[in-house]
């Protein structure tokens, strides 16, 4: 039986945050779930909060919001680490972005903070697509995306992201490994869109847009600056190609492939997550 840990989980309430904070209280594990609105109160815009979530946990999942890409990224998670290690934290499971140089500077940050560190470096997500930014494109039937033709991505299912992260922050062997962790095939967007139709049953279209109508849509919903920069940014760089392979990630971490799709898209829909009169709020937890 393995032994009972204090673990804190940052972004709670968000796409992974919620599943690895679930999975470790079902272990048995002590949980200290944070948020910027939980109990445990966290918020990367005000330092003021960070000592008191980690006054007393053994490790940590570290999710930054929205997204280790942003200019502020690093001098957090520097600041982060320094708190961390002040109160006595071992361990540290960073999720990060496959295929952004400055998420990879925030990994370096944890690599050399002298503590216990596994780096989950993740694709897009594949509950983008109802969890995310994508759901209200699913539900309203025409999936309006800034993506060139021949654009590949091997979509993961958050769910294994989860398992990766829970078995780092729990168990031996995982310690200095990075998981960069995929789905198991490429696929464009318009292949994702018709499985989740197939899925669905519904008539649902991909519609690729230039940049710059996608940009002006965002200026028009109000979407805050620095967030539409980082979107401009993981359509253009980071779908640029340097991800267009898959990885062993989930198989080395777990010993089983990761979860196709197809899957994802089944279950998905048959929880009603695509279901017009049951469409819900889109969660936090940004990470593509």
């Amino acid at each position: 039986m393995q032994n009972q840990l204090s673990i804190l989980v940052l972004a709670a309430s968000g796409k992974t945050g919620r599943r690895v904070a679930d999975r470790l209280a079902a272990q048995g594990h002590a949980v200290r779930r944070a948020s910027r609105s939980g109990d445990t109160r966290f918020d990367w815009d005000d330092r003021s909060t960070w000592a008191s979530a980690l006054d007393g946990v053994d490790a940590a999942y570290v999710v930054y919001t929205p997204d280790l890409a942003v200019p502020a990224a690093a001098g957090a998670i520097t600041e982060f680490v320094k708190i961390a290690k002040a109160q006595g934290v071992r361990r540290l499971v960073l999720l990060s972005g496959r295929g952004e140089v400055e998420a990879q500077r925030c990994e370096r940050i944890v690599q050399e903070s002298g503590l216990e560190w596994t780096i989950v470096r993740a694709s897009w997500f594949a509950q983008n697509f109802d969890e995310g930014p994508f759901a209200e494109l699913v539900l309203a039937g025409e999936v309006t995306l800034p993506v060139a033709d021949g654009v590949v991505e091997p979509f993961l299912d958050v769910e294994d992201i989860a398992d990766v992260a829970v078995a780092a922050l729990t168990s031996a062997g995982h310690a200095g490994e990075v998981y960069e962790v995929t789905g198991p095939r490429l696929m464009r967007f318009d292949e994702a869109v018709a499985d989740i139709a197939a899925a669905t049953g519904r008539e649902l279209r991909f519609v690729p847009i230039p940049m710059e109508a996608f940009r002006a849509g965002l200026d028009e919903a109000g979407v805050p600056a620095e967030l539409a920069d980082l979107y401009e940014y993981l359509f253009t760089t980071v779908l640029d190609g340097r991800n267009a392979h898959v990885t062993d990630g989930v198989q080395r971490a777990l010993g089983r492939p990761a979860r196709d799709f197809r899957e994802y898209a089944r279950e998905a829909a048959a929880r009603g997550a695509w279901d017009v009169s049951l469409a819900r709020a889109t969660t936090a937890d940004t990470n593509v």
